[in-house]
Order: structure tokens, then C-alpha cells, then sequence
């Protein structure tokens, strides 16, 4: 019996030896030893440029970088309230897109952190935050776009300038979008101030209003009239104008010479920024010169806002427009009252 259970013994143990992993000779000296594969880099994204340019411009960076993007479409104001809830518990780590003065405002609810990024010195002041809170990577100058051959039928020349648009050879021909509903049309009301000072503008309207066949709701419905002809001239910011241009439209753009307003799409790491390293890449990348040049190549028909990347063949460079800011913060606090004497004079005159 002593004997059977000494040879049972030996058997659980000759099992145990022939189940435990074999150890492998000792790294040499000098070799490091072996290590998993590093996981990929991810990148959460709030995107409040729209998604089909959007996912153009992101699809890049990541075929270049390597960083994996979680993209979440979300307009401005959703975007910033989201942002503003998650605020002790960041779920994002940038926001991508949306007019500067949103950034603005995220920097002063302190919901962002700076960052300064290397091509920083190569964006000009209006196009980022000193302290580095925000940095336009696109915009999008106001323009007229002309459509030529309703134009030539009427004999009318090209207007060149917004004092131009007044000719009553424009009667009836003129479309844009209405303040009451659309920010587009707001910033051509604070555009014109600039140019000719409150009350002036309002008596430049007012000649405009002759001219001015259909205020639209939409900030972009001018372009899509401009393209079946149903009006010859339009007034909106300039991208929908591009891409008629390209698409193969009978239409022109034009600059006025006395200046356009502009609105400039800003990005912003959110404060305490899960993912920080690949936040500050996405930076990085998109105010660079490579990165200026994918929102050109990838037909988003915005302008890039580096002064050494053309917006396209053709077309002038941010340098050659004679663009025209204002305080955002001050039109903000007056909207409604300049809205309110846009309907009273203008429409009602």
C-alpha cells in the first residue's frame, strides 16, 4: 500500500511539471525584454463643423497620425451646454468647429485649457486666443454670388462693392438671408456698420430693401436659388458659392471692395481632456500647414486661415480680402435691439 501511494505521488507531480509553462532563457545582456504591441491612440471629438466635412477632415488625420477619432456631432449651442454639464467629468476631448466667440464663451466658463501649438506664430491675431484657449483652423468670408448669364440677360454689370448693390438695375434680383432668423444675415448687418456706422447702414439698408426680392430664413437658402436661377444675385457666407463654381454653375464670386465680415470655426481642448496627448496633436496637425492644406484638398470649400495655403486655383488668399471684424461680445449684447430696428426700418419702411 506504502508503495501504490508513493507511486501516485510521483504521478501528480511528473502532471503538475508537464502542465507549468516552461520557462524561457533569460534575456541577453542589453535586450530589453519583449512587450505587448502598444494600443492605438483614441480621440473623442464634440464636432460642430457639419459631419460630411467634418469626417472628411478627421479621416485624414487619422490615416496620418494614427489616432483614432470618436467623432460626436453637435451644433453650437447643444455642443457648449454638453460640454458645461460634463464639466466634472469630461466625456470629450476637444471641440472641433463653431464660430470663435462660442470658444470664447467656453473659455470663460472655464471649461477649456490652453495650448499653444508650434504654428501658433503663423496664424494672425484674429485667428486665435493670445493665451492659446482657442485657434481658427477654417473661415468663411460674406461674398456675392453672381449668377452670370441672369446677369448678361439683364444687362446689368457685375457689382463689384455693397455701395453697388443700390443700382436700381438690381431691382428685384437681390436674395439674402433675414436677421430675424439667421446669424448669416446678422453678420452682414454688423459688417455694414463697420463700413458705414450705425445709422448709416440702416439708411444703406434701407436703399438695399429696394433691390431685395427675398429675405431668406435659411443663412444658406440664396445659394441654392442662385443655382436654379430663381435669383442673380446672393449674399451669404462664400463656401455654397464655391461649390457651385466647381460643380460647373454659371456663378461668380465676388468680394466687395469696401470689405466683408466673416465668421472664423475655432477649436478648443476641453479642461481636464481624458485623451490630452492626442488632443494637442489634433491641434497641431489641423493649424498646420498639412492640415490647412487637407481642408483644401478634401473639397470643404472652406478658406484655411494660414496665409501660405490657397484656398484653391483661382482664388485669392485670405491676404488679398479685405476682411472685417467687430466685437462679437458687443454684437451679441445688441443683437436683439438691432434686429428689432432692422424689421422697424427696414422691413416696415
Amino acid at each position: 500500500m506504502r508503495v501504490f501511494r508513493l507511486f501516485l505521488v510521483l504521478a501528480i507531480l511528473v502532471g503538475l511539471t508537464a502542465c507549468s509553462p516552461v520557462a524561457g532563457p533569460p534575456p541577453s545582456a542589453g535586450e530589453a525584454p519583449a512587450q505587448e504591441a502598444a494600443a492605438p491612440q483614441k480621440l473623442v471629438v464634440y464636432s460642430s463643423v457639419d459631419e460630411e466635412n467634418a469626417k472628411k477632415i478627421l479621416d485624414v488625420f487619422t490615416q496620418q497620425t494614427g489616432i483614432d477619432v470618436e467623432m460626436v456631432f453637435l451644433s453650437s449651442g447643444p455642443a457648449l451646454s454638453r460640454i458645461e454639464a460634463e464639466s466634472s467629468r469630461p466625456q470629450a476631448d476637444v471641440w472641433f468647429g463653431a464660430p470663435n466667440e462660442n470658444h470664447i464663451v467656453a473659455k470663460e466658463r472655464g471649461l477649456t485649457q490652453p495650448y499653444i501649438p508650434p504654428s501658433a506664430a503663423d496664424l494672425a491675431d484674429n485667428f486665435k486666443d493670445p493665451e492659446g484657449y482657442w485657434h481658427a483652423f477654417y473661415t468663411n468670408p460674406l461674398g456675392f454670388g453672381i449668377h452670370k448669364e441672369n446677369l448678361a440677360a439683364r444687362g446689368a454689370p457685375v457689382p463689384t462693392s455693397w455701395a453697388s448693390l443700390t443700382d436700381p438695375a438690381y431691382e428685384g434680383l437681390i436674395q439674402m438671408p433675414s436677421p430675424q432668423s439667421s446669424g448669416t444675415a446678422f453678420a452682414i448687418v454688423m459688417t455694414l456698420i463697420q463700413i458705414y456706422g450705425e445709422d448709416g447702414a440702416f439708411e444703406y439698408m434701407k436703399e438695399l430693401n429696394k433691390n431685395v426680392q427675398t429675405y431668406t430664413q435659411s443663412g444658406t437658402a440664396p445659394s441654392k436659388a442662385l443655382a436654379i436661377g430663381e435669383a442673380t444675385i446672393a449674399i451669404q457666407f462664400t463656401p455654397a458659392f464655391l461649390k457651385l463654381v466647381d460643380e460647373g454653375f454659371p456663378v461668380e464670386l465676388v468680394f466687395p471692395e469696401e470689405g466683408v465680415g466673416f465668421e472664423a470655426a475655432a477649436v478648443s481642448i476641453i479642461k481636464d481632456a481624458p485623451h490630452l496627448d492626442a488632443a494637442k496633436a489634433l491641434v497641431d496637425w489641423i493649424t498646420s500647414k498639412e492640415g490647412q492644406q487637407t481642408i483644401v484638398d478634401a473639397k470643404t470649400y472652406f478658406f484655411p486661415v494660414r496665409g501660405d495655403v490657397s484656398a484653391g486655383e483661382g482664388l485669392p488668399s485670405l491676404s488679398d480680402i479685405k476682411l472685417i471684424d467687430y466685437d462679437r461680445e458687443e454684437a451679441a449684447a445688441n443683437k436683439e435691439r438691432l434686429v428689432e430696428r432692422w424689421v422697424t426700418e427696414v422691413l416696415g419702411q
